[in-house]
């Protein structure tokens, strides 16, 4: 079964191109224009990964990020930040709030294509190795 991947940006050809890459590559792709409607989106859809923005109208990614970490059932969602805040403080922001990963803008698809398998890779390890030790 193909991974979801909640897109949110409030900037339409940047969603449209992250969508079609990930789409390209197997995965199944929904997508959310603001923070407010990217957690509608997490409740209704559960997907796998988030590939959030910073800067959007309604509710920051930050925010986004804050909420979705606060709820057990959400936590645990990877999340790589794509954004054009590219300041050392706001990559360390990011860091420091958990993500998965964090990449600024302008950036290379090809870039997030090799994060987003390299996470869901890394899952997938841990996976193994808890069923190791819970024999």
């Amino acid at each position: 079964m193909a991974k979801k991947i909640l897109v949110v940006d409030d900037e339409r050809h940047i969603v449209r191109l992250v969508q079609v890459n990930l789409e390209k590559h197997g995965y199944e792709v929904t997508t959310a224009y603001d923070g407010v409607e990217a957690l509608e989106k997490v409740a209704s859809d559960r997907p796998d990964m988030i590939v959030l923005d910073v800067m959007m109208p309604r509710m920051n990614g930050f925010d986004v990020l804050k909420k979705l970490q606060a709820d057990p059932a959400t936590q645990d969602i990877p999340v790589i930040m794509l954004t054009a805040k590219a300041q050392d403080a706001d990559i360390f922001k990011g860091w420091s709030s958990g993500v998965s990963s964090y990449l600024t803008k302008p950036f290379n698809p090809m870039e997030l294509l090799t994060f987003v398998q390299r996470i869901f890779q890394s899952l997938e390890e841990e996976d193994e190795d808890e069923d190791v030790w819970h024999v």
